[in-house]
């Protein structure tokens, strides 16, 4: 498996549901930046421009464990293998003043050509990943 990279993260109001905690769907944004941010810290990003497809999620599961309130902050841990023709991103959301998890998520990415048609995961971001 490839590097593991974390990312901290702070709870903002405008995330949170009527519950006072947040939503349910922040959850996706949180593992959508963090994988992007996985890209850009292990010096990933260039095999992907250069191989002019684009990623599409095709599949996540999350699992939701605990609650998390305004202001918290959160550690979300990543990382990533090929499993062709897909990616597969292993994440979870830690708290960070408790050490205990609030989510975990399995992630299946594919990538598209202009035409959006699945392709095989580009040479250089797969020597990169094994």
């Amino acid at each position: 498996m490839a590097e593991k990279h974390t990312l901290l993260l702070t709870v903002r109001g405008y995330e949170l549901d009527s519950y006072n905690h947040i939503n349910n769907a922040v959850y996706l944004n949180y593992f959508e930046h963090a994988r992007w941010e996985y890209f850009k810290a292990l010096d990933l990003m260039p095999s992907l421009t250069e191989s002019e497809l684009s990623l599409v999620v095709t599949d996540i599961h999350i699992r939701y464990q605990r609650e998390v309130k305004l202001f918290e902050e959160l550690i979300v841990e990543s990382s990533c293998f090929p499993e062709k023709p897909y990616l597969i991103f292993q994440q979870r959301i830690i708290k960070k003043s408790t050490n205990l998890p609030a989510a975990r998520a399995t992630t299946k990415l594919i990538f598209v050509d202009k035409e959006k048609m699945a392709r095989d995961i580009p040479d250089g971001l797969l020597k990169r990943l094994k």
